[in-house]
């Protein structure tokens, strides 16, 4: 009689550790890909969007970045990015800075022209939403 009560005893605590550690091994387990987090804090949930950005700046020289986003514009994405900014006006943003490099029209008639891919743009920045595959640029354009 000792004996079976002992080895219910014994039953009872093996199935006791074993709860514990399934427990502790799956708090545990949280690594990126439970948690979906990006290496940029964006969720999977979150990013909806990458796509590639170019500038040409006044001298001609080129910089290419690539944003990754969970905004649903190119104004947006860019401006959160910290890459563009600019005035609000009734027509939507009118950006003045672009990678740093302000533009200013009435002094020398440069100014920012927004492109996609070859052809410059027929909507604002902040009303062009972000299309896969779709390469966006500034420009510095003059008069």
């Amino acid at each position: 009689m000792k004996k079976t009560n002992f080895k219910k005893l014994l039953s009872l605590i093996v199935c006791v550790v074993l709860v514990a550690a399934m427990a502790l091994t799956s708090i545990g387990c949280k690594d990126n890909a439970t948690t979906g987090e990006m290496s940029s804090g964006i969720t999977a949930t979150q990013a909806k969007a990458e796509f590639d950005f170019t500038v040409v700046h006044k001298d001609g020289s080129e910089k290419s970045i690539k944003i990754t986003t969970d905004k649903s514009t190119v104004g947006e994405a860019l401006q959160a990015e910290g890459i563009i900014t600019g005035d609000q006006s009734e027509y939507g943003l009118f950006v003045k800075t672009v990678d740093g490099e302000t533009l200013d029209y009435d002094a020398d008639g440069y100014w920012w022209a927004f492109y996609i891919g070859d052809e410059q743009a027929m909507t604002g920045v902040a009303k062009t939403p972000i299309e896969k595959g779709k390469i966006y640029s500034f420009k510095a354009e003059k008069a």
